[in-house]
């Protein structure tokens, strides 16, 4: 029961299923978000966070800085990038490979 409204609360069910992608053979692997131009002057250049791309594919991001935040991207790499990349201005470096 939704305990604000006092109604029965239904959970929604998704069909879209994820299948096992293996991100490298050895596991896991480890990465940076290099930063070279703030464009929105919060979190500076240089090292901004470091991340873990997992068997799966999904990713956890954990940010530095004044407020340390852990971001999952279920989605991948690929989504975290199209939105922190800035066009470029924020790559990936991979220190596993």
């Amino acid at each position: 029961m939704d305990e604000i409204s006092g109604r029965t609360a239904t959970l929604l069910r998704t069909t879209r299923q994820r299948h096992l992608r293996i991100a490298s053979k050895s596991g896991p692997r480890r990465f940076e978000l290099v930063r070279y131009r703030d464009i929105s002057g919060v979190s500076g250049t240089g090292v901004v966070a470091e991340g873990v791309e997992w068997s799966d594919g999904t990713v956890a991001l954990r940010w530095g800085g004044h407020y340390p935040t852990t971001t999952v991207w279920q989605d991948g790499i690929d989504a975290l990038v199209s939105i922190h990349g800035h066009n470029g201005a924020t790559t990936v470096r991979w220190l596993d490979d």
